[in-house]
Protein backbone atom coordinates (compact mmCIF):
# COMPACT_ATOMS: atom_id res chain seq x y z
CA UNK A 1 0.00 0.00 0.00
CA UNK A 2 1.75 3.50 -0.91
CA UNK A 3 1.97 6.06 2.00
CA UNK A 4 1.25 9.42 1.54
CA UNK A 5 2.54 12.83 2.98
CA UNK A 6 2.41 16.27 2.51
CA UNK A 7 5.65 18.01 2.36
CA UNK A 8 5.15 22.07 3.60
CA UNK A 9 7.82 23.94 2.02
CA UNK A 10 9.58 27.43 1.15
CA UNK A 11 12.04 28.20 -1.44
CA UNK A 12 14.02 30.86 1.03
CA UNK A 13 14.40 27.83 4.10
CA UNK A 14 17.52 26.75 4.00
CA UNK A 15 16.73 23.42 5.97
CA UNK A 16 13.99 23.22 3.35
CA UNK A 17 16.58 22.76 1.20
CA UNK A 18 18.61 20.64 3.29
CA UNK A 19 15.46 18.34 4.07
CA UNK A 20 13.85 18.50 -0.05
CA UNK A 21 16.42 15.80 -1.39
CA UNK A 22 16.58 13.44 1.45
CA UNK A 23 12.87 13.02 1.19
CA UNK A 24 13.12 12.89 -2.74
CA UNK A 25 15.47 10.00 -1.92
CA UNK A 26 13.13 8.13 0.50
CA UNK A 27 9.96 8.15 -2.03
CA UNK A 28 12.39 7.00 -4.50
CA UNK A 29 13.08 4.22 -2.43
CA UNK A 30 9.92 3.31 -0.65
CA UNK A 31 6.35 2.69 -1.80
CA UNK A 32 5.31 6.47 -1.14
CA UNK A 33 4.17 9.46 -2.35
CA UNK A 34 5.32 12.88 -1.06
CA UNK A 35 3.22 15.66 -2.16
CA UNK A 36 4.67 19.45 -2.31
CA UNK A 37 2.71 21.62 -0.29
CA UNK A 38 4.66 25.34 -1.27
CA UNK A 39 4.42 28.16 1.41
CA UNK A 40 5.81 32.02 1.47
CA UNK A 41 8.51 32.03 3.31
CA UNK A 42 7.42 33.73 7.02
CA UNK A 43 9.26 36.54 5.98
CA UNK A 44 6.55 37.74 3.46
CA UNK A 45 3.22 35.42 5.06
CA UNK A 46 3.56 37.15 8.64
CA UNK A 47 6.81 39.06 9.19
CA UNK A 48 5.18 39.93 12.46
CA UNK A 49 6.42 36.99 13.84
CA UNK A 50 9.60 36.82 11.94
CA UNK A 51 10.41 40.22 14.32
CA UNK A 52 9.13 39.89 17.40
CA UNK A 53 11.86 37.23 18.58
CA UNK A 54 15.05 37.08 20.03
CA UNK A 55 17.58 39.53 17.34
CA UNK A 56 19.82 36.17 17.87
CA UNK A 57 17.76 34.04 16.11
CA UNK A 58 18.97 35.12 12.59
CA UNK A 59 22.56 34.35 13.52
CA UNK A 60 22.06 31.53 14.57
CA UNK A 61 20.02 29.97 11.28
CA UNK A 62 23.27 31.20 9.40
CA UNK A 63 25.39 29.43 12.05
CA UNK A 64 23.11 26.25 12.13
CA UNK A 65 22.06 25.67 8.84
CA UNK A 66 26.17 25.92 7.62
CA UNK A 67 26.73 23.40 10.14
CA UNK A 68 23.92 20.86 9.32
CA UNK A 69 25.32 21.44 5.99
CA UNK A 70 28.63 20.47 6.55
CA UNK A 71 27.48 17.48 8.91
CA UNK A 72 25.92 15.97 6.14
CA UNK A 73 27.51 16.11 3.21
CA UNK A 74 25.25 18.92 1.32
CA UNK A 75 26.71 21.43 -0.56
CA UNK A 76 25.53 25.04 0.47
CA UNK A 77 25.91 28.67 0.48
CA UNK A 78 23.41 31.28 1.49
CA UNK A 79 22.28 32.55 -1.91
CA UNK A 80 22.90 35.03 -4.83
CA UNK A 81 20.65 36.47 -4.99
CA UNK A 82 18.28 36.00 -1.92
CA UNK A 83 14.78 34.58 -2.84
CA UNK A 84 13.64 37.31 -0.34
CA UNK A 85 14.70 40.25 -1.33
CA UNK A 86 15.89 42.06 2.22
CA UNK A 87 17.92 44.07 4.06
CA UNK A 88 19.53 41.44 6.04
CA UNK A 89 21.21 44.27 8.59
CA UNK A 90 17.90 45.83 9.29
CA UNK A 91 15.75 42.71 8.57
CA UNK A 92 13.76 45.10 6.38
CA UNK A 93 11.50 43.20 3.48
CA UNK A 94 11.49 44.82 0.07
CA UNK A 95 8.43 45.99 -1.49
CA UNK A 96 9.13 44.45 -4.41
CA UNK A 97 9.55 40.45 -4.20
CA UNK A 98 10.60 39.50 -8.26
CA UNK A 99 11.87 36.11 -7.27
CA UNK A 100 9.72 34.25 -4.14
CA UNK A 101 6.35 34.79 -5.73
CA UNK A 102 7.99 33.24 -8.82
CA UNK A 103 9.64 30.64 -7.08
CA UNK A 104 6.37 29.88 -5.13
CA UNK A 105 3.87 29.95 -8.20
CA UNK A 106 6.21 27.46 -10.23
CA UNK A 107 6.84 25.14 -7.62
CA UNK A 108 2.83 25.17 -6.98
CA UNK A 109 2.28 24.54 -10.89
CA UNK A 110 5.20 21.74 -10.81
CA UNK A 111 3.41 19.52 -7.90
CA UNK A 112 0.24 19.95 -9.95
CA UNK A 113 2.09 18.28 -12.71
CA UNK A 114 3.10 15.38 -10.42
CA UNK A 115 6.67 16.96 -10.31
CA UNK A 116 6.69 18.93 -7.14
CA UNK A 117 8.87 17.68 -4.99
CA UNK A 118 11.31 17.03 -7.79
CA UNK A 119 11.29 20.53 -8.64
CA UNK A 120 11.26 21.70 -5.20
CA UNK A 121 14.96 20.07 -5.11
CA UNK A 122 16.51 20.41 -8.47
CA UNK A 123 15.62 23.88 -7.93
CA UNK A 124 16.59 24.68 -4.36
CA UNK A 125 20.03 22.30 -5.44
CA UNK A 126 20.36 25.60 -7.85
CA UNK A 127 19.94 28.06 -5.24
CA UNK A 128 21.36 26.67 -2.30
CA UNK A 129 24.78 24.93 -3.35
CA UNK A 130 26.67 27.86 -3.97
CA UNK A 131 27.60 26.06 -7.31
CA UNK A 132 26.58 28.90 -9.42
CA UNK A 133 25.78 32.87 -8.40
CA UNK A 134 22.35 34.57 -10.18
CA UNK A 135 20.52 31.31 -9.97
CA UNK A 136 17.92 33.51 -11.61
CA UNK A 137 19.53 34.19 -14.96
CA UNK A 138 20.35 32.50 -18.50
CA UNK A 139 18.90 29.17 -18.16
CA UNK A 140 19.50 27.87 -14.60
CA UNK A 141 15.84 27.94 -13.89
CA UNK A 142 15.05 25.77 -17.04
CA UNK A 143 17.94 23.41 -16.70
CA UNK A 144 16.62 22.55 -13.19
CA UNK A 145 13.26 22.12 -14.53
CA UNK A 146 14.13 19.94 -17.08
CA UNK A 147 16.16 17.56 -14.37
CA UNK A 148 13.05 17.18 -13.05
CA UNK A 149 10.91 16.43 -16.27
CA UNK A 150 9.36 19.76 -16.59
CA UNK A 151 9.15 22.52 -19.16
CA UNK A 152 10.07 25.92 -17.42
CA UNK A 153 8.27 27.51 -20.99
CA UNK A 154 5.03 25.80 -19.71
CA UNK A 155 5.17 26.38 -16.23
CA UNK A 156 6.15 30.16 -16.62
CA UNK A 157 2.75 29.89 -18.89
CA UNK A 158 1.28 28.74 -15.83
CA UNK A 159 2.09 31.30 -13.70
CA UNK A 160 1.73 34.07 -16.49
CA UNK A 161 -2.05 32.47 -17.02
CA UNK A 162 -3.42 31.05 -13.49
CA UNK A 163 -1.56 33.52 -10.96
CA UNK A 164 -4.91 33.92 -8.99
CA UNK A 165 -5.32 29.86 -9.11
CA UNK A 166 -1.44 28.79 -7.81
CA UNK A 167 -1.75 31.60 -5.02
CA UNK A 168 -4.97 30.53 -3.81
CA UNK A 169 -3.36 26.96 -3.80
CA UNK A 170 -0.73 28.27 -2.36
CA UNK A 171 -2.94 30.18 0.75
CA UNK A 172 -4.46 26.97 1.21
CA UNK A 173 -1.34 25.20 2.08
CA UNK A 174 -0.39 27.96 4.62
CA UNK A 175 -3.81 26.57 6.09
CA UNK A 176 -3.36 22.91 6.16
CA UNK A 177 0.17 23.73 7.79
CA UNK A 178 -1.69 25.49 10.64
CA UNK A 179 -4.33 23.07 10.77
CA UNK A 180 -1.89 20.40 11.24
CA UNK A 181 -0.39 21.93 13.99
CA UNK A 182 2.72 24.13 12.81
CA UNK A 183 4.07 27.36 11.24
CA UNK A 184 7.44 26.56 10.12
CA UNK A 185 8.88 24.94 7.26
CA UNK A 186 10.20 21.84 6.96
CA UNK A 187 7.19 20.27 7.95
CA UNK A 188 6.19 16.43 7.03
CA UNK A 189 2.79 15.91 7.63
CA UNK A 190 1.74 12.19 7.81
CA UNK A 191 -0.99 10.74 9.10
CA UNK A 192 -2.25 14.00 10.84
CA UNK A 193 1.05 13.98 12.58
CA UNK A 194 3.42 17.20 11.81
CA UNK A 195 7.18 16.12 11.92
CA UNK A 196 9.08 19.64 11.94
CA UNK A 197 12.50 20.35 10.82
CA UNK A 198 15.44 18.83 8.49
CA UNK A 199 16.27 16.44 11.56
CA UNK A 200 12.98 14.76 11.86
CA UNK A 201 13.67 12.58 8.27
CA UNK A 202 14.74 9.20 10.44
CA UNK A 203 11.80 9.75 13.26
CA UNK A 204 9.59 10.03 10.05
CA UNK A 205 11.01 6.74 8.68
CA UNK A 206 10.39 5.24 11.76
CA UNK A 207 6.70 6.06 12.15
CA UNK A 208 6.01 5.34 8.72
CA UNK A 209 7.54 1.91 9.34
CA UNK A 210 5.10 1.49 12.14
CA UNK A 211 2.65 2.00 9.54
CA UNK A 212 3.67 -0.37 6.39
CA UNK A 213 6.09 1.68 4.65
CA UNK A 214 8.05 -0.94 2.12
CA UNK A 215 10.72 -0.41 -0.32
CA UNK A 216 9.79 -0.47 -3.72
Amino acid sequence: MTLRADLFFSFRSPYSYLAVGRYRKMAQAYDLKIALRVVLPIAIRDPDILFSGNPNAGRYIFIDAARSAQMLGIPYRWPRPDPVVQDLATRAIASEQPHIYRLSRLGEAAERRGQGLAFADEVSRLIWSGDVDGWNEGDHLAGAAERAGLDLRELDDDVRDHSGDLDAGIAANHQALEAAGHWGVPTLVFQGEPFFGQDRIAMVQWRMQQHGLTQR
